[in-house]
Formats: structure tokens, sequence, C-alpha cells
């Protein structure tokens, strides 16, 4: 089906991506001062594992997502695409201070632009949307669940560090602009 497959070149445009970033990136975190605290290498094990896991639960029939396929599979795609195009937005609105990394760069100041005006961390907004749509295209509940839960605690620890950061680093400003803005998601959390 035409939907699986544009499912799975979302997915590995997302993953290279992704790994590019890292290669790309790498420059800014030599010139930042490391504050990750493992949160990285803890997201990708999350990932790894939850997608693994997820495709070996995947043929549990009571679990099925009760949705016609090609609906379920076009959501998923839906979901897949935006929240890539979010989390490229952001990253290129942060512009030399992204780093694949905690990091935090001397000159470091706070982006309050384009999606930054709607929550803290659009990226992980992109990112979060990403991985339910790709949980979703399993078409099973137990799936979705063992690719979310660990994905979920993953990023909120990475959050946390960087949140952390943040506020070690750039004081009140931070904490101000944390009181107006929600984390990911808009008026929600």
């Amino acid at each position: 089906m035409i939907l699986v497959r544009l499912i799975q070149i979302v997915t590995l445009i997302w993953a290279l991506s992704e790994v590019g970033l890292i290669l790309y990136t790498r420059r800014n975190f030599r010139r930042g001062l490391p504050r990750d605290c493992g949160s990285r290498p803890f997201l990708w094990c999350a990932i790894v594992a939850g997608i693994a896991a997820g495709t070996a639960v995947q043929t549990v029939s009571f679990t099925r997502i009760r949705i016609p396929e090609p609906w379920l599979l076009g959501f998923s795609l839906l979901l897949l695409v935006g929240g890539l195009v979010i989390r490229w937005i952001a990253i290129l609105t942060l512009g030399r201070y992204f780093s694949t990394r905690v990091a935090i760069q001397q000159d470091h100041r706070l982006i309050q632009t384009g999606l930054f005006r709607l929550v803290r961390h659009p990226s992980y907004t992109g990112l979060l949307l990403l991985f339910i749509g790709m949980a979703l295209s399993y078409g099973n509940w137990l799936s979705f669940a063992v690719i979310m839960v660990p994905f979920l605690a993953a990023l909120l620890y990475r959050i946390r560090v960087e949140e952390t950061s943040l506020i070690e680093v750039l004081g009140q400003d931070y904490l101000d602009y944390a009181q107006s803005t929600k984390c990911l998601l808009p008026g929600i959390f």
C-alpha cells in the first residue's frame, strides 16, 4: 500500500536527518558547555528499544486498533510529516544554538520567536507528534504503548535536563519565559 511506503520513507528521512544533525552539530557541542547528563543516549536507547518492542508485539491481535487502515495510516502519515516539519522549523529558528546534546553556548540567548512564542520546546513537540504518528502506524495499541512510554520518559528527562541548564545560564529571563509559555503543547502542557 502506498501509505505504508510513504510512512516508511518519512520515517527514514527522519532517522537520517537525526544522524545528520548529530554529525553537523558536533562543532556546536565542542564550543558549548556540556550539560547533557546522559540524556541523548538515554533518549536514543528508549527510541530503539521502544521501536523494537513495538515491532515485536505488533501481531498481538486483541490489541489491534479498530480504525479502517487507510484512515489510520493517513492520520499517522499526517502526524509524521507535521512533526518532522515542526521539528525542522524549530531547529532552523535556533540556528547555531541548536545541538543534539544539551550544551550552552558562551553567548547563549533566549529565543522567543517563531514557534518558540507558543511553546518552550517546539523541536520536541515535533518529535512527539512524529512518534505518535509512528506508533499509531503499527495499528496496535500494545505497540503504541511500548513505543510511547519509554520515549515519553526519556523525552521528559531530556526536557528537565535542558530546562535546568537554561535556568542556570539565563536565570530570571528563562523563568519568566517558562511562566508565560507551555512546555510542549500550547495551552495544555
